[in-house]
């Protein structure tokens, strides 16, 4: 259960990256550490020694125990080193006996640590030359979020007593050193701008209305539609008198609202985490195909194969409660009930929340508002028909339609499944979902909806054939005139570009025709920052550095909607040499290009990837790790404008690549 929570607690930073504020002169590792570790042996006899590990924890923070469970936290432990022929752990670790305390993060009972905790471990050394290694694994918390689990590798010389911190397996040398020096271009000019930080300033509105749009339709399901009229006369006819109906109904929608928001909360626990990490989990391989396959499994469900629902236990428990229980109480158990009864409709919409509100860069901020807007869709009904209770009589009645939106949400599931799983295609470029592959994808998926909608196709909670209505008719034509929307993407031609769905499909370089380049829009983009520098000072031109990646939404929606512009593009074209570096790239450099990056604090980060290089070459410049990201330079690092992530307004986005290009020549003539 803890590794589910940890795991759900990542997932808040699927397809996003917090944005962080680019100041001249900050210091790179913004990166949270609350314990800081101090180890020691203490010789008791010729061959027995204590070994000594004191952890100090900063004001506010905690570190758990070793023995609190397998359910809530990460738990301290030391992890020594396998079958070592030079030394032997004596016994158990010993720490501070403190008592359990609640914790109102993982809401049990837990045993942590303030301020310091000291750990004691006998060893029994065969070999005076002996060099212990270990590691620790810790998750260090405070009252309102937990750091992701860390782990930690020590070594400690028996002969000189010498502890020293670091990978046990990682040798540093010079060369690592040079090559992490080399990351470092020295940017100049941050103090002639004023820096914001970049974020979309219209997420939260928009992602409120969009789960509100969301728990609209969650109404329109078999779950929770006929729970309508059920649940508003329960409220209104069981009640004493009718200002206590309509109290206990208004309550009960209440509790609905704050059920969906609360379930948004945990995903505040990630707020402060290292950089690059969001990066690196929302573009992992194995999650975009999970998530794949967990949407075929929620559209097959909707289509009516059969029912995703949750243990009966756990309804049957909460409904126990709110027959008990009676009051307030009561009614909040009612509420849950219905939340636990419909998950099988409202559980794949709420997993469409989840991705599409994590996909730009609002992060759990973005999900609790598309939370919130869901849960008031849902709980808007009890309280407006108890308070209207004659509006009742408007509403339709029960039906097959309620299926047909079923059906219709199960299509929209399957073409977002594609979504997920050309993100692991794009990260990994595995090339068996290019751009027109995954339009024809959607086209296919496109005429099974129109044909379900036209009465052609069907599924088997269908009820009986009947005359097609209007609605289905109109939705069936909409269907159409989007397919057929969609067609032009499958050729090599301008009208390629669908900048509508922009963002969704893989770029328009990824493609099954040849290209004459490998840049966005044809553009010619170099993939390496060295390439691109000489270039630029060869054509004596300035840099635009295009931090982007494969998977990044918002990057193909500037690149598709503002680059594709003419102005915008001649600008890019003509004017500038354009870096395109991709910052969740999963190819491995060449074992000679790999290296261990040597943090100013001594930590070490392991360069592999493309990815892993480029996402540290922006954080050590440019102290943000957010996409898209564009940085004007001329040849001597001179910032030429503020950087700027997304800029939907062409017209601001063209004004800002200008005055890039009058800097550059004012520097050329001085």
């Amino acid at each position: 259960m803890k590794y589910f929570l940890i795991l759900i607690l990542f997932v808040t930073s699927i397809f996003s990256s917090q944005a962080q504020v680019f100041t001249s002169g900050a210091d790179e590792n913004q990166v949270e550490d609350p314990v800081s570790w101090d180890v020691k042996l203490e010789k008791q006899n010729d061959s027995i020694y204590k070994l000594i590990i004191n952890a100090k924890i900063e004001k506010g923070w905690h570190l758990y125990s070793q023995n609190i469970g397998d359910e809530g936290p990460i738990a301290t432990s030391f992890i020594f080193e396998d079958a070592p022929k030079d030394y032997l752990a004596i016994g158990e670790m010993t720490e501070p006996d403190v008592p359990s305390i609640f914790d109102e993060v993982f809401e049990m009972e837990i045993k942590y640590f303030e301020d310091n905790a000291e750990f004691i471990q006998e060893i029994k050394v065969l070999d005076e030359d002996a060099v212990i290694k270990f590691e620790v694994e810790y998750m260090a918390c405070n009252d309102t979020q937990c750091l992701p689990p860390e782990t930690v590798p020590f070594q400690i010389s028996v002969l000189k007593n010498e502890a020293s911190k670091g990978y046990t397996d990682v040798n540093v040398t010079s060369i690592d050193v040079n090559m992490s020096n080399n990351l470092k271009i020295g940017v100049k000019g941050g103090e002639n701008y004023q820096l914001e930080q970049q974020k979309e300033k219209k997420g939260y509105l928009s992602i409120f209305l969009l789960g509100f749009l969301g728990g609209l339709i969650a109404l329109l399901t078999p779950c929770v539609f006929p729970m309508i009229p059920l649940t508003v006369s329960f409220f209104t006819k069981g009640a004493k008198t009718r200002k206590q109906g309509l109290t206990n109904a208004i309550l009960y929608g209440f509790f609905i609202f704050a059920i969906y928001l609360l379930l948004s909360l945990p995903f505040h626990l990630l707020d402060s985490v290292a950089p690059e990490i969001l990066n690196n989990i929302s573009t992992n391989v194995t999650l975009n195909i999970v998530f794949f396959v967990i949407f075929i499994v929620f559209s097959l469900s909707f289509f009516g194969y059969y029912e995703i629902t949750l243990p009966t236990s756990w309804s049957s428990k909460m409904d126990d409660k709110a027959s008990s229980v009676g009051g307030i109480v009561g009614i909040f158990f009612m509420a849950l009930t219905l939340a636990l009864v419909s998950f099988s409709c409202t559980g794949p919409i709420l997993g469409s929340l989840l991705g599409g509100s994590l996909s730009s860069d609002g992060g759990a901020t973005q999900l609790s508002f598309g939370m919130g807007g869901f849960g008031l869709a849902l709980a808007l009904p009890f309280a407006l028909f108890a308070l209207f209770p004659n509006w009742l009589n408007s509403l339709p009645k029960s039906g097959g339609w309620l299926n047909t939106v079923k059906v219709v949400l199960g299509f929209l599931e399957l073409g977002l499944a594609f979504k997920f799983l050309s993100n692991a295609d794009l990260v990994q470029h595995w090339g068996i979902l290019k751009r027109e592959i995954f339009i024809g994808i959607w086209i296919i998926v496109g005429i099974g909806l129109m044909l379900y909608l036209f009465g052609i196709i069907r599924f088997p909670h269908d009820g009986p054939k009947k005359k097609l209505s209007k609605g289905r008719f109109g939705l069936g034509a909409l269907t159409f005139l989007f397919v057929l929307y969609l067609f032009p993407g499958l050729t090599n031609t301008p009208f390629a570009n669908l900048e509508y769905i922009s963002g969704f499909p893989p770029p328009l370089f990824y493609s099954v025709y040849d290209k004459e380049t490998e840049g966005p829009l044809g553009l010619e983009a170099y993939k390496d920052w060295d390439k691109g520098l000489e270039a630029a000072k060869e054509q004596n031109k300035p840099i635009m550095i295009d931090f982007t990646g494969w998977a990044c939404v918002n990057c193909r929606k500037m690149e598709e909607q503002v680059w594709s512009d003419p102005e915008v593009y001649e600008t890019i074209k003509n004017q500038y040499i354009l870096i395109s570096l991709y910052v969740d790239d999963r190819k491995e450099l060449p074992t000679q290009e790999q290296f261990n990056y040597v943090r100013e604090n001594g930590s070490i980060k392991k360069i592999k990837t493309i990815g892993d290089k480029w996402a540290t070459f922006q954080t050590v410049n440019f102290k943000n790790n957010s996409q898209p990201f564009y940085v004007l330079l001329d040849t001597e690092m001179n910032l030429l404008s503020e950087p700027v992530g997304y800029t939907p307004n062409i017209k601001k986005y063209l004004k800002w690549l200008k005055s890039g290009v009058a800097n550059f020549r004012q520097t050329v003539k001085e």
